[in-house]
C-alpha cells in the first residue's frame, strides 16, 4: 500500500471518502509478488495495517498508527489531525520515528497479526502502548462538547 492509498483509506475511515468513487486498479499477481519481494516486507505483520490503540483514553478515542513499507508512518486519531512521519525498523525488535524533530525509539514488546505492544523510550521514562488491528468499517464516535 503506498502513501496515497493509505491516506484514501484513512479518509474513508473518517467518512470523508464515502462520497468519492475511486477507480479500482488491477495489478498482475506476479507484479504484486515482485513488489513485495523487492520491499522485503513479506511476512512482517507490522506493515500496512491500521493499528488502533486498545489502551486509549475513552474521552480521546481512536489513536492509530499505520507503518507503511515505504518508511512513512501515518499517525491519526478521532480528535487530532493526521501526521506523516518517517520511520524505520532498527532491528527485529526495535523501531524509531521522527516526531517534531525528535527521534522516538520504541521496542516491539509483542507483535502478532492482530496485536502490537510498543515500549516507547521517552527520555528517562518508558511508556507502553497497546494496539489492535482496526475493525473495518470504523467510524469515529461524535466528540462530546
Amino acid at each position: 500500500m503506498d502513501t496515497k492509498a493509505a491516506i484514501i483509506a484513512l479518509l474513508s475511515v473518517w467518512g470523508v471518502g464515502t462520497c468519492v468513487t475511486v477507480p479500482a486498479i488491477a495489478q498482475d499477481a506476479q507484479d504484486t509478488e515482485d513488489a513485495a519481494d523487492d520491499d522485503g516486507d513479506r511476512g512482517n505483520p507490522l506493515l500496512n495495517k491500521v493499528w488502533v490503540r486498545s489502551d486509549a483514553d475513552p474521552s480521546l478515542p481512536g489513536p492509530m498508527q499505520i507503518f507503511l513499507a515505504d518508511g512513512t508512518l501515518v499517525s491519526d486519531s478521532c480528535w487530532e489531525t493526521y501526521r506523516l512521519s518517517t520511520w524505520q525498523q532498527v532491528s527485529e525488535s526495535a523501531i524509531s520515528w521522527n516526531e517534531d524533530g525528535m527521534t522516538i525509539n520504541a521496542d516491539i514488546a509483542s507483535l502478532t497479526e492482530s496485536e502490537l505492544v510498543l515500549s516507547l523510550k521517552l527520555g528517562n521514562d518508558v511508556t507502553e502502548q497497546r494496539f489492535i488491528t482496526a475493525d473495518v468499517p470504523y467510524v469515529c464516535p461524535d466528540m462530546e462538547k
